[in-house]
């Protein structure tokens, strides 16, 4: 009968289990670049998709003290009820696209992420419908009607915007799975960049002021969206992991 000291694993013949002699110094710099190689470009992904709201509201923010305040007010009301919303459901594709991934059904990565964004495009249709009536729902919950009205206007601009996000979170994690961080850095910054010339062009320039901003976020994100989407069809590297719909 197995004591508690007795070890899970049997130790072969002779040899102590690397656990039991500890990590040297060699093992813990390698382990640590391995982290940083990989989780290093995913920070820089979600701190530039991330960026895109609050580079529109600074372009906001110069527009006067009302738009400042419905932007910001619509950006919260919009990550609350829709990007953390389908953040959280698209992580599940982690779970399933390793799983299949480390048990070399490549196959399924694409079937996967397939029924992913066919589930959170569904799931953008009533998310639409709270966004289209954001106005409302923000009086009701005691807003200034002023300040509400323009979060309302801002947020039925960015209503297109959750459906790009919904892709885009799906693509992330599916390359994200494979380890192929590099593609997904340099179309989130090229976004970026472009989002900034966007933004200009949509709130000074062309004279939609606040309402500018919130379709520079739609078009950013969709720029964003399609050039993954563009990758993981043509990429040679995606030929295992996708066959097509």
């Amino acid at each position: 009968m197995a004591s508690l000291e007795s070890p899970l694993m049997p130790i072969a013949q002779g040899k102590v289990l690397e656990s039991r002699k500890g990590f040297n110094k060699e093992d813990i710099i390698a382990e640590v670049k391995k982290q940083l190689w990989i989780s290093g470009p995913l920070v820089l992904v979600n701190l530039s998709v991330n960026g895109l709201q609050v580079i529109s509201i600074m372009f906001v923010g110069h527009l006067g003290e009302l738009a400042l305040a419905g932007a910001s007010m619509a950006s919260s009301f919009a990550t609350a009820t829709g990007f953390s919303l389908l953040i959280g459901m698209a992580s599940a594709l982690d779970t399933f696209c390793g799983q299949s991934y480390g048990a070399k059904q490549y196959h399924m990565l694409g079937i996967h992420m397939q029924r992913a964004m066919l589930v959170l495009l569904l799931v953008c249709i009533p998310l639409a419908l709270i966004w289209a009536n954001a106005g409302h729902i923000l009086v009701f919950l005691g807003q200034d009607p002023e300040i509400s009205a323009e979060a309302g206007l801002y947020a039925r601009f960015m209503i297109p915007s959750i459906f790009a996000f919904a892709i885009l979170q799906c693509h992330v994690r599916f390359l994200k799975t494979q380890s192929k961080v590099a593609p997904m850095v340099v179309s989130t910054g090229v976004t970026t960049l472009s989002h900034i010339l966007i933004c200009w062009i949509l709130v000074f320039k062309s004279g939609l002021g606040n309402k500018g901003a919130a379709l520079a976020n739609t078009i950013s994100y969709w720029i964003n969206a399609l050039s993954l989407i563009i990758y993981v069809r043509i990429s040679p590297s995606c030929k295992k992991t996708w066959n097509g719909f």
